[in-house]
């Protein structure tokens, strides 16, 4: 059973609210997808475009957060809210859980407290930058490079009092280091390695240590920019990336994070959820049962906190 640790479904619902979750051939992680390819953990992604205005951010974030009750969880007895970590363990047969966490900090801008309202809704895992830089931290893409502002630490230090996972995909080098750091929960939800694909939004092998190190979890994405630098990629180039962060001791730290949604170019066979199986297939030629078993979820289920 797979745990897909990024997707931006509640993105696609926030454009267009008429889209059906439960079959909806543009949303990638619909329902019907997420069952045929056995994900029994979706953790759903809150994004705000960085075009809408700072003052409006904030209400996009609760405008997602009702769409993914109104949409995602009421509707469907199946799709259960996870609320706390532990309650990955609790799932039953036939259930799916989501999960809520945000990517960038921008729509708090310097307030704590919208931090605090998110995480008392059930935002589970944060990420402190999109690409560009925001009052916590630089993204990858802001070429000044800085690291953690003084909000910034601020930050990790309250999700670690919440046992809040922080993430640190898009985030600066200068940063990530810092998350490195202070953070007791690391993880980097959707990144490939750089050493096989140069592109600045993958991890370098000292990044990679570093997570394995801190006991933390990098979920590999299925974006070919980011396998190949290229818009073509196969199912082989994910598995390089995956023997790659093996042989650095990464393999009871890997997982996935497939982007589905986020991304409009795909890997080959590859281009929903539905799809898992093929991935399963090629695994399974290459590791032992429990080593696949561990990049499918249950790498990810040690490593966040309880």
């Amino acid at each position: 059973m797979i745990i897909d640790t990024h997707c931006d479904a509640l993105l696609k619902l926030w454009e267009q609210p008429n889209r059906s979750f439960f079959d909806s051939a543009e949303i990638d992680t619909n329902a019907s997808r997420l069952k045929a390819g056995n994900v029994q953990v979706q953790l759903f992604a809150i994004f705000v475009e960085p075009w809408i205005k700072q003052e409006q951010k904030f209400q996009v974030v609760l405008e997602q957060i009702s769409l993914f009750h109104e949409k995602i969880i009421s509707p469907y007895p199946f799709m259960r809210h996870i609320t706390k970590w532990s309650e990955l363990d609790e799932l039953q047969d036939g259930e799916i859980g989501a999960v809520l966490t945000l990517e960038g900090l921008d729509p708090i801008g310097d307030d704590l407290t919208k931090l605090s309202i998110l995480l008392q809704l059930g935002v589970l895992s944060v990420g402190l930058t999109w690409n560009q830089a925001n009052l916590c931290a630089d993204g990858v893409g802001e070429p000044r490079g800085a690291g953690l502002s003084l909000l910034g630490k601020e930050v990790v230090e309250l999700h670690n009092k919440k046992q809040i996972v922080t993430d640190v995909s898009h985030l600066s080098i200068r940063g990530f280091w810092d998350v490195i750091e202070l953070a007791d929960y690391p993880i980097a939800s959707h990144s490939n390695a750089y050493k096989l694909c140069a592109h600045r939004r993958n991890l370098l092998d000292e990044q990679i240590c570093a997570l394995v190190k801190r006991d933390g979890f990098i979920g590999l994405v299925f974006h070919p920019l980011f396998l190949t630098e290229k818009e073509q990629a196969t199912i082989d180039d994910v598995l390089r990336h995956v023997e790659h962060m093996c042989d650095l001791g990464a393999s009871r730290h890997i997982g996935f994070g497939s982007d589905f949604d986020g991304i409009d170019v795909y890997v080959d066979q590859l281009k929903h959820s539905g799809h898992y199986g093929k991935l399963v297939n090629e695994l399974e030629k290459h590791y032992s049962a429990t080593v696949v078993k561990g990049f499918l979820g249950d790498n990810f289920r040690r490593t966040v906190p309880k």
